[in-house]
């Protein structure tokens, strides 16, 4: 870890590390014990060579076995122990740490989610936290275990005989030049390796919630050719971290095992020679063996403490990102007169990857939605209708002007009264892996099963008293298995089951079939009565649950009037309802 960026990454863990730096340091010091028990067992030798083996002192031999034996299992225990001391508490950091990334993501804007790959999120929560988890239980760890080691061991083997301990120290010095080489070139590979694994999840991911299109469209040859070419890039680069890790691996052993055979030759010289007793040599080998495991795994530990470092940058990547800001102290109180309802005063909005000389989707929008009153939003493909009503919930904030309710400004409310005030429901129903009670009850917590059912009244969800456990059964990833026109309605119904103040809905009904939709649209209407609503339509059925219509085209309110009014006054509308236009989609 010589590599600043690396080392500066790394302490980036330390808030998480914090509760638990007293067991950790407890593990690493019985781990140092440990280690250094193993050098031990070299006096250990030297003893019974020069002394029970020279004298021919069997008894001694045998007490020298005993005292070898429980070494050897005092240092098996200790390692042991560390690794009991250190299991639960990296657990709970890798633990804290996914919670973390998880509660930020819930809070980072539409525009972060726009532009990243959901993949590359879904890798950063397994594979890199598993790689710091990985990386704090043993490298972390032996690293400063085994640079503790090295150093006892070469002032041990220095205080044996300072000739043949020079003879071990030589490689030292091109040992560290070539680690730090392994380290600048491991890191960048490291990091591609990642960042290649989310892409590849990213198009797993994809493959499996569109399977029904890929299938529909004979298209699986085509997904499989994609997946093999980013599994050949991955696994490219995977040989290249092998290759580096193994180069330098092949000279970490080679170079120690060159001095120790070197130091071999020396010390027999001088043994026969009698300059050195055999247990001198004996306990100097043995040692130098000893040492071999700290000074060839340097290689393993920092590559695996790079890939934790790329694994930390990774994770911080995406915790450093702002989160909305919670809005101002404001509450939701009502304002007398025309300043009630949903009003829009110049609003403008311009998508954050937008180029800079494109024109805004909304360019100085007025618009007031009295209060009680339904108002049906209609517009062309891509005129910003869609864009339009993500803006009062805030999943975009405004780029110019504001946005009213009851005399309020949105950005001055803590967005959790926002979201209380305002109900959405959006054109693409998004369920979730749980119930149709607990996907309908998102809507409104500490609502009852009298609301319940309620709510699925309003959206003729009669289907699930049908369902194997009615609405206790699951629905399943995405809800696919259910129709679409089901999960519109269960949408919708999750939309009106707290009775909220203001209600968006955007194109609600396009998922139904005729006789389901008038259904709706009758138990709709009840719903609209207690509620401020803004509605995007595209069909005259849907046009006709509005008091009055807003014509929106080129991110301008052309026109507002009723349904008659617009069909008499305004050729763009009268083209729209006539059936000319009836595209939805994109950004609008």
């Amino acid at each position: 870890m010589t590599d600043r960026s690396s080392t500066r990454s790394l302490l980036r863990l330390w808030p998480y590390v914090r509760p638990v730096r007293t067991r950790l340091c407890v593990a690493a010091l019985v781990a140092v014990v440990a280690s250094c028990l193993g050098l031990v067992i070299s006096l250990v030798l030297k003893w019974i060579v020069d002394g029970p083996v020279a004298g021919r002192d069997p008894g001694g031999v045998w007490w020298g076995a005993l005292a070898l034996l429980v070494l050897g299992l005092a240092e098996a225990a200790l390692f042991g122990l560390r690794r009991w001391l250190v299991a639960r508490p990296l657990a709970g950091v890798e633990s804290a740490m996914r919670a973390d990334l998880y509660r930020h993501v819930q809070r980072l804007p539409i525009a972060f989610h726009d532009r990243w790959a959901s993949g590359q999120l879904l890798s950063r929560a397994t594979t890199d936290l598993s790689l710091i988890r990985m990386f704090l239980a043993f490298p972390l760890t032996f690293l400063f275990v085994n640079g503790v080691t090295v150093l006892v061991g070469c002032g041990l083997l220095l205080a044996q005989d300072w000739a043949l301990g020079l003879v071990l120290l030589v490689p030292v010095v091109p040992l560290i030049v070539l680690c730090s080489l392994f380290e600048t070139r491991y890191a960048l590979v490291a990091r591609r390796a990642q960042d290649q694994v989310g892409d590849l999840t990213t198009v797993v991911e994809e493959s499996v919630l569109g399977i029904r299109v890929i299938k529909g469209f004979g298209r699986h040859r085509s997904q499989a050719a994609a997946f093999r070419a980013l599994s050949r890039r991955l696994r490219g680069t995977e040989l290249a971290k092998a290759r580096l890790l193994a180069g330098i691996w092949a000279v970490i052993t080679i170079v120690p095992e060159l001095a120790i055979g070197a130091a071999l030759v020396l010390g027999t010289v001088r043994v026969a020679d009698g300059g050195l007793s055999a247990g001198t040599l004996v306990a100097f080998l043995s040692m130098a063996l000893a040492l071999r495991w700290p000074v060839e795994s340097i290689g393993f530990l920092l590559a695996m403490s790079q890939e934790a470092a790329t694994a930390v940058e990774r994770f911080f990547e995406v915790m450093d990102e702002a989160e909305e800001d919670g809005g101002g102290a404001g509450g939701g109180g009502s304002v007398a007169g025309r300043s009630g309802g949903l009003r829009f005063e110049n609003v403008t909005f311009r998508y954050p990857d937008a180029p800079p000389d494109a024109p805004p989707v909304l360019a100085g929008v007025d618009l007031w939605v009295r209060p009680g009153e339904t108002l049906a939003l209609v517009g062309a493909t891509g005129s910003g209708k869609t864009t339009l009503t993500a803006l009062v919930p805030r999943l975009h904030e405004v780029t110019g002007g504001r946005i009213l309710l009851d005399g309020v400004d949105v950005a001055a409310m803590p967005r959790q009264r926002l979201r209380e005030l305002v109900s959405v429901a959006f054109e693409e129903p998004t369920l979730f892996s749980a119930s149709v009670a607990e996907n309908v009850l998102m809507g409104a917590e500490g609502a009852d099963d009298a609301e319940l059912r309620r709510a699925l009244g309003v959206a003729q969800a009669g289907f699930v008293r049908e369902l194997p456990q009615g609405a206790a059964t699951q629905v399943g990833e995405q809800g696919l298995s259910l129709s679409g026109g089901q999960r519109q309605r269960l949408a919708l119904a999750r939309a009106v089951v707290g009775r909220p103040r203001f209600l968006v809905l955007d194109d609600p009904l396009s998922a139904l079939d005729v006789h389901t939709e008038a259904l709706v649209e009758a138990a709709l209407r009840e719903v609209l009565r207690e509620t401020t609503a803004l509605v995007v339509a595209h069909r005259p059925s849907t046009v006709m649950l509005a008091d009055r219509v807003a014509l929106l085209s080129r991110g301008r309110i052309a026109a507002v009037g009723t349904h008659r009014e617009l069909l008499r006054d305004s050729a763009e509308y009268a083209w729209l309802m006539s059936g000319a236009e009836t595209g939805t989609g994109g950004r609008g």
